[in-house]
């Protein structure tokens, strides 16, 4: 029996390679996808989600919401990584995109239409959920789990010397989802950053005749290029399919429960992740936290789940 997942994202390059993967895997239905700003625009996300779904073209549509933008936004971004467009600089065209319905409202009625069956899989800032939950309070009951790229618990930041970018760019909405009464997953730095894959990984993609091989031809090669000459690596993380996957095989990661709150106001802190870890703990758990995963399991089903959407995809 396949699993309702929502993919909430702000479709930067590791974005598009999960929603490759879980457009075409057969343990979900990706009912819905959900564009936020983040690392790009309202606008553009919410354009990256149509062009990821049109170009992939899968069996069965997903909804698409759409991103509002929000106040008191972070202004650092990791566009250098991902492009102007957050999609390598491909500016893929769109479809007119009439009649879109705001993200937090899609959220909302899926949850009503599949209670207690809808897992959402955030892959970008929390925006979305906080304000599905802030517009009906009932939707903290009715949701599935909560799964969340972002954080870190021992490893520092990647946007600033304290902060993950998913929580730093709005980090009132990530305290409000950290605060609900849900059943939470977080995928922090500390493990998320240990998966990482070298140039072998392009030789492993779908050939290039397929609509997913198209793609992710056209993406991977500017991820390896940007991060030789932003960050001096050879190799290249992929967040979001790890999120993904926490939510395919949770299975292939060890957990802690743990009792986590976000930073919103410090100067220098601001969108920090903290957890109680004190012997004598006085904040009540509130997730589950990803602390060890099987690395070389995960990035063997990570290039199985790309080869699949691409066997799917043939003209």
């Amino acid at each position: 029996m396949t699993r309702k997942i929502i993919i909430d994202c702000d479709p930067g390059i590791d974005d598009a390679v999960a929603i490759s993967i879980a457009l075409f895997d057969p343990r979900v239905e990706v009912v819905a996808i959900t564009a936020t700003a983040g690392r790009i625009d309202a606008d553009r996300s919410t354009s990256n989600v149509h062009a990821l779904v049109s170009r992939l073209d899968p069996a069965k549509y997903p909804r698409i919401g759409a991103a509002q933008s929000i106040e008191n936004a972070a202004v650092e971004t990791d566009l250098e990584l991902h492009g102007p467009d957050g999609l390598a600089g491909c500016n893929f065209e769109t479809s007119d995109r009439q009649h879109q319905i705001a993200s937090d409202k899609v959220i909302g009625d899926l949850l009503r239409q599949f209670p207690n069956q809808v897992s959402l899989v955030c892959l970008g800032p929390l925006t979305n959920v906080a304000r599905a939950f802030q517009r009906d309070p009932s939707l903290e009951q009715i949701v599935d789990r909560i799964i969340i790229s972002g954080g870190s618990v021992s490893h520092g930041g990647n946007i600033t010397p304290s902060a993950e970018f998913n929580m730093y760019f709005d980090p009132t909405a990530a305290r409000s989802v950290f605060h609900s009464a849900t059943t939470k997953s977080l995928l922090p730095l500390d493990v998320s950053e240990n998966v990482e894959f070298g140039l072998e990984l392009i030789d492993g993609l779908p050939p290039r005749y397929s609509r997913a091989g198209d793609l992710l031809h056209r993406l991977l090669p500017f991820a390896f290029r940007a991060q030789h000459q932003k960050m001096g690596r050879e190799v290249i993380p992929l967040y979001d399919p790890v999120a993904l996957f926490a939510a395919l095989e949770p299975d292939l990661f060890e957990w802690q429960e743990m009792a986590g709150d976000v930073e919103v106001a410090g100067e220098l802190t601001r969108g920090q992740t903290v957890f109680d870890r004190r012997n004598q703990r006085s904040w009540r758990c509130n997730m589950e936290v990803a602390t060890a995963v099987d690395e070389s399991e995960l990035k063997s089903q990570i290039v199985r789940g790309l080869r699949y959407a691409g066997q799917q995809t043939m003209p």
